[in-house]
């Protein structure tokens, strides 16, 4: 059986996980669940890095002795992990003994190779990312990540001489071009390479709180290069080698963006050095915002994994996490912006198609849907393109494309329901076949999207998947657990709702409205007419299952949407924002002020005089605390920068309807 072998950086332990962390290690856990889920054997480490003087000081503001303390904040970060379904292998600290004895075995073989001296350092040193900083990183004065001034720190140090490996690293990287992910990481780090590289302190003295450096026990091992070793050491590098040869070399590290140089510099040279092999890649993810800000500790834009969890349930988080960020690039995180996904995607998308399939097939057919014989529709190609769609995008580290990809497949099943009109072959006696071979279809497109969605939301998936009928996921590889099969009679089972949706920030049963839901005509449709509407219909705090409506919308709908050509007259970035420019367009009869999600593709001063669509009967909404009048027509394909739309020359004039 092949191997896998997948690590997480491990965290300062000064004060609980926010979201970003917990971005980090969820999407490492979809990577783990979709490797076991390949049927390979799968050691998903994590853990915590406990030397760091920030720890120490938390400890003392505390009255705890350190250890204490780290015992503590290891019991409230297992608890994050474990309320999120993250599924470690294990979890490594690094006042172990065991890791201790990989980084005493480690500096010895460096020592040994020669590339180890003593000599002092003076720097700019940034107490909150307990790493020294050049002249040149900072940002008036101040690190750019903590918007804190460093202190300027001498004192006398061992060091590695991280000079010698530059031209080694450069060649590894040019033999493995996969080595660090995403490309823009690859290039940031070449560039620094080209540049030559500086020796690096690997030790601090006058401290006591680290590991001692060998043979000079004044000073400990300087908590980067400690907590660096806690990949080998987590698999028995210094204390049981049989296991490290078993699962040495990792397959992947993923870290955030901000650490990719300690990944993808210094650890590969420490390795050279130390005579052992290196990680065959690093990933290097961005990081989560907080309505436009990076959530720091440090900073106080932190958000609580669990308080957003509690919202509307700890897949959906998940779910938001993974499809809403591109994997590698910065994200958003807004509460609001949780809740509309939620909706969108699990209450009128994925929780309405299991509701309409279950429901029809109680109604219809008792929940027993026999084994189809007939020429089968359209559902198995598309499970086909899909799967493969989705296999590539996991494999590439496109996370949030696979989870694109399998709600591609419940759109197609959801459509496949509007074309076939179950409910109207229901009224013919002579479709009886035909309708119990549709809706077994449909149950089979919705079981495989929900093997697909497994490795994102493994409660939910196999709560959809007990709906739809078949095997678990787990219980069989991912090629045999996605193959079409309708060949067999399966059992459907009706239930309530797996996603209610959810209105002003909460979900049904937390607030009572005092309001009955009322039936669509499209539920009437599937309804039992001598069932009195009142039962069909029950009160909010316990709702039917909702069916979907037909998807497409009506000619008159459309028309209600105001398209205007207008034309650039003014633009600027959003301070803080990476996305948004304020523009200020010409409509023709009037001037409005648009804020776009534009700022990727284009510069304020390229917008200038273009012509643009703008939905002008759009509410105003604020952004940044700007009021955004309408907005600017773009397209853009999953995950991909946004392009605006053009017209031949000459361009309409500015207030031109778009029909």
């Amino acid at each position: 059986m092949s191997r896998f072998y997948l690590t997480t950086a491990i965290d300062y332990v000064n004060s609980r996980p926010h979201l970003g962390t917990a971005y980090e290690k969820v999407t490492a856990d979809v990577i783990a669940r979709y490797q076991r889920l390949r049927g390979v054997e799968t050691n998903f480490l994590m853990g915590n890095d406990e030397h760091s003087q920030n720890v120490h000081r938390r400890a003392r503001e505390l009255g705890l002795d350190p250890i204490a303390y780290c015992d503590q904040m290891e019991a409230e970060f297992r608890t994050v992990w474990r309320t999120l379904d993250v599924s470690f292998d294990g979890f490594i600290r690094t006042t172990e003994p065991r890791h201790r004895a990989g980084v005493t075995r480690m500096l010895d073989r460096i020592a040994a190779r020669g590339d180890l001296y003593e000599g002092f350092y003076e720097g700019w040193y940034c107490v909150s990312c307990e790493a020294f900083k050049q002249e040149k990183d900072l940002v008036d004065g101040k690190c750019p990540l903590h918007h804190v001034e460093p202190k300027w720190l001498r004192e006398k140090n061992h060091f590695f001489r991280l000079s010698n490996y530059r031209d080694a690293l450069l060649s590894h990287f040019e033999a493995h071009p996969e080595f660090l992910q995403p490309e823009v990481r690859r290039n940031e780090i070449l560039r620094l390479l080209e540049g030559g590289l500086e020796d690096i302190s690997v030790s601090r003295s006058g401290q006591a709180w680290g590991i001692p450096m060998p043979e000079s026990p004044e000073s400990v091992v300087y908590v980067w290069f400690d907590a660096l070793i806690n990949y080998a050491s987590g698999v028995g590098y210094g204390t049981d080698e049989s296991r490290f040869d078993a699962w040495w070399p990792a397959d992947l590290h993923i870290v955030g963006k901000d650490i990719t140089r300690f990944h993808s510099v210094f650890w590969p040279a420490m390795l050279m050095s130390a005579g052992v092999a290196l990680p065959r890649q690093v990933f290097g993810h961005g990081w989560v915002h907080h309505r436009g800000e990076r959530m720091s500790k440090t900073l106080g834009t932190t958000v609580d994994p669990l308080e957003a969890a509690d919202r509307f349930g700890v897949d959906p988080l998940r779910l938001y996490l993974v499809k809403e960020i591109p994997y590698g690039q910065d994200g958003d995180f807004a509460y609001d912006r949780f809740e509309e996904r939620y909706n969108v995607d699990l209450a009128n998308n994925l929780g309405n198609l299991v509701s309409r399939v279950a429901t029809m097939a109680d109604k219809y057919r008792g929940g027993r849907l026999p084994a189809t014989t007939g020429e089968p529709g359209r559902l198995p190609g598309v499970v086909e393109a899909v799967v493969a769609r989705y296999t590539a995008a996991m494999d590439r580290l496109a996370l949030h494309a696979a989870a694109a990809a399998a709600f591609s497949l419940v759109d197609a099943a959801n459509e496949y329901i509007t074309e076939t009109e179950p409910w109207a072959l229901a009224r013919e006696p002579a479709q009886a076949k035909r309708l119990s071979q549709v809706l077994h279809e449909t149950a089979e497109a919705v079981r495989i999207a929900a093997v697909l969605l497994s490795p994102v939301m493994p409660a939910s998936a196999e709560a959809v998947r007990a709906r739809m009928g078949g095997p678990s996921a787990t219980a069989r590889r991912f090629d045999e657990a996605t193959r079409w099969s309708t060949a067999s009679e399966r059992t459907v089972v009706l239930g309530p709702a797996l996603w209610p949706r959810a209105e002003g920030g909460r979900l049904p049963g937390t607030h009572d409205t005092g309001k009955a839901r009322t039936m669509t005509d499209t539920e009437k449709d599937h309804a039992d007419e001598s069932r009195p509407a009142s039962e069909a219909a029950p009160p909010a705090a316990t709702p039917t299952p909702p069916q979907a409506e037909d998807p497409r919308i009506t000619f008159d709908a459309f028309m209600e949407i105001d398209l205007r050509v207008a034309t650039v007259l003014a633009a600027e970035k959003v301070e803080k924002s990476r996305k948004l420019i304020k523009v200020e367009v010409d409509l023709g009869t009037e001037r409005r002020t648009v804020v776009a999600g534009i700022a990727e593709a284009y510069a304020p001063e390229d917008l200038v005089g273009r012509t643009v669509v703008v939905v002008a009967n759009l509410k105003p909404a604020k952004l940044m605390g700007i009021e955004s009048n309408g907005m600017i027509l773009a397209a853009s394909l999953e995950g991909g920068i946004p392009a605006l739309v053009r017209f031949d020359d000459p361009p309409p004039p500015p207030g031109t309807r778009v029909r």
